[in-house]
């Protein structure tokens, strides 16, 4: 070990240009702030979007429409591919953790099963909502469809 060898312990010291400390730290004087101006004065602090007078971003988009916060989604699962997963997988239950695995939904989605294509395996369908087409070819195929 040598003296000139000798270093701080690797995160103990601070790196970042330390400004305003004296003429000696390199950035006294001015603090980088420059020569006179709002923007060197104590305190100040421009309002968020702020473009120097320009007309801002988002007051030069246009506003329109509503967002319902109480809107529900629904991941929309049709029979053809409940009949699919009949098939290839021989399920017979299909609840919504056999829906995640075989990744149609996620574990946090409400599940709504519709009506398009066909239905020819008799399989118990365990689901949030079910559209009057979905429900009635799932009961024509000796299903059951069991609302959650």
């Amino acid at each position: 070990m040598n003296l000139n060898k000798l270093q701080p312990a690797a995160g103990s010291t601070f790196s970042s240009k330390r400004i305003g400390r004296g003429q000696g730290s390199g950035y006294g004087g001015t603090s980088t702030k420059g020569h006179k101006g709002q923007k060197s004065r104590a305190g100040y602090s421009q309002k968020i979007g702020f473009e120097g007078g320009q007309m801002p971003l988002q007051r030069r988009l246009p506003k329109f429409g509503f967002n319902n916060v109480n809107r529900k989604e629904y991941r929309a699962i049709n029979i053809d591919t409940l009949q699919i997963l009949a098939d290839t997988k021989n399920i017979t239950d299909i609840t919504k953790d056999v829906l995640v695995e075989n990744g149609l939904a996620k574990k946090s989605e409400i599940v709504k099963i519709m009506g398009r294509g066909e239905l020819k395996a008799s399989v118990s369908v365990h689901a949030h909502k079910f559209t009057k087409s979905a429900e009635e070819a799932i009961a024509k195929a000796g299903g059951k469809a069991i609302t959650l």
